[in-house]
């Protein structure tokens, strides 16, 4: 499977590199949300944040606080988000994890402002059953 990730990766396609070490790059979004909108990368390809070994997961995170500093003062913006999309349905375009910071300035609204409203036997149920997977994984 062709991935543009591991491309950029490589050095065989072109990106506005912003940070790069032996196993992570970090880059600017060619198709940002926000002015500033970057991610952070794994050198090492794999889908899913699901699929990374808890160590790979560990430092995929550990770069975000660095790479968020310098976005915030290098954008002027007053906070961030923090997203990390996993399969096609939960909006990941290109399958190869990664870390989105997006920077959010108070002159522009939120997009986050519609919430679903669960009642509380719903959650309940729910998290019965989620805590029944964590403890037989």
């Amino acid at each position: 499977m062709k991935c543009i990730f591991c491309d950029i990766v490589a050095g065989k396609k072109d990106a506005y590199l912003i940070y790069e070490d032996k196993t992570h790059v970090a880059i600017l979004d060619k198709y940002p949300i926000q002015f500033g909108h970057s991610l952070v990368i794994p050198r090492e390809h794999h889908e899913k944040i699901i699929d990374l070994p808890t160590e790979g997961v560990s430092a995929l995170f550990s770069k975000v606080p660095m790479v968020a500093r310098a976005v915030l003062k290098a954008t002027g913006a007053d906070g961030f988000n923090i997203g990390q999309n996993n399969g096609r349905a939960a909006n990941q375009i290109i399958p190869h994890v990664h870390v989105h910071i997006i920077p959010r300035y108070e002159k522009f609204s939120n997009p986050w402002k519609r919430r679903m409203i669960a009642n509380d036997e719903e959650l309940n149920e729910l998290s019965k059953k989620i805590r029944s997977f964590i403890e037989s994984s």
